[in-house]
This record gives C-alpha cells, structure tokens and sequence, in this order.
C-alpha cells in the first residue's frame, strides 16, 4: 500500500468551503462523540497504514497523566490536536499557507484574539511546547475549547482577513472528516488519500466501535492481522471484546 504525500495538500483544499472556525464549532457535536469519531478514525488510519509515520489520524489515549490526544497530520506542515480531559477539551490546528500563521507578521506573533479567550484551565495546552514551533511559538492558525459545563463549543473573537476567502484559517478542510462524521466521508477521505477501494460495512462497523475481528481487518487491508494492531488498539484504547 503506497501512499503519496504529494497527494495530501491536494485532498484537503478540495474540500475547502466557505466554513471558518465560527461554522466548524457550530456543527461539531459533545466531547463524547468527538472522542468516539476520534478513536475510531486512528483505528481506521492504523488498519490502513501500519507504518505511524504516515498515518493521517493518531490518537493516543495515554499522551499524558488525565489526558488522551485526537491528533491529524498530513505530511506537509498542517495538523490538528485535540486534547481531552477531565476539564474538558481543548482544540489547535494548523494550516501552514493560512494568511493567519504566527509568521504574517515580523517578529512573528499569534492572530490576534486567537487565545485571549481561553479559560484559565486550557492555558497549559497553549504554552504545550509539542504544539509550538522551535522558538516555543504556537502554530496554529485555529483554537477552540469547550468545558465540560459547557453547552457549546467556544472560541475567540477573531476575524479573517478577507470575508470572502474562503476558509482563511484552515478549520473547515482541516476537521472536514471530524465533522462529517460518517463512513461514508471516511471511505471518500481514504480512498484517495490510501489510493484504495475500500469496503463501507467494515469502515461503518469501526465507526460503531465494534470490537475489531479478523474479518473485520482484512476487509479494510489484507495485509494486517489482527494480532498486527494489538499495541495500536491499546494505545488509541478501541474497544476489545470481553
């Protein structure tokens, strides 16, 4: 199973809408099914590439003491993370050609209002030097949190440069699947991205966090076993039969 970087920039802006941050929280659903969707494309991404480093989706569920991480990369400088925890969740993502990198500006600094907002609880994840650059800068082009009090998503007070550009920070291409939520935007995704024909009954059984079976693996890559993901289903913390 090959898969092409140069492919990868390509996948996202196709889907590029008109959606910024502002839209994406309003149709992303609770932690609970975030964290599900979450789990269940890194089982899927794990299935597909058993090499990590060229997996889109990661998520490890022991990142830190209380915390798990939803994690994308697509090989050419845009990521997303999410972190979870008994506070709540905490969301960052990067878009490297967004007008509203850190480096728009010399010396370069974070869009303004991009984390002004952000509760007291979530500043640690802010100043997390994983999700920084070299200099301990934050590179996101995107932020958004959500308490477990909250009844909504949230985010900062910030505008795009230009209100008819289209997805200026980068949040709708870079959390498309995320928010989707389906199997059949999973099966779209990968089928281009893994340059594979992809079987929808075992993308929507993982989806439904089935526990994995054999059948269920070889459905999605002949070339895994079961056996073969076992330290990945640990680490995302999928579900195994009882």
């Amino acid at each position: 199973m090959s898969i092409r970087h140069s492919n990868i920039v390509s996948v996202g802006r196709a889907w590029m809408g008109s959606v910024p941050v502002y839209e994406v929280i309003k149709q992303l659903p609770d932690i609970a099914t975030v964290r599900d969707r979450s789990t269940a494309l890194a089982m899927l991404d794990a299935a597909l590439s058993p090499q990590w480093d060229c997996r889109y989706h990661s998520f490890d569920s022991r990142w830190s003491p209380g915390q798990e991480m939803a994690s994308m990369r697509d090989g050419c400088g845009n990521d997303y993370a999410i972190v979870l925890s008994a506070a709540g969740a905490y969301a960052w993502a990067c878009d490297h050609e967004s007008p509203m990198t850190p480096y728009h500006v010399s010396p370069p600094a974070p869009w303004p209002g991009l984390f002004d907002s952000v509760p007291e609880v979530f500043r640690p994840c802010v100043e997390e030097p994983a999700f920084a650059d070299h200099h301990g800068l934050p590179r996101a082009t995107v932020c958004f949190w959500r308490e477990r009090s909250d009844a909504q998503w949230k985010c900062g007070d910030v505008h795009v440069p230009d209100e008819d550009m289209a997805d200026a920070d980068g949040a709708e291409w870079l959390f498309d699947v995320l928010v989707a939520g389906s199997a059949e935007a999973y099966q779209t995704f990968a089928e281009e991205y893994y340059e594979v024909t992809l079987n929808l009954a075992a993308i929507q059984a993982v989806y439904d966090l089935r526990p994995l079976t054999q059948e269920i693996v070889s459905a999605l890559n002949q070339e895994v076993t079961l056996r073969d993901l076992a330290e990945d289903i640990a680490e995302i913390g999928y579900p195994t039969a009882e």
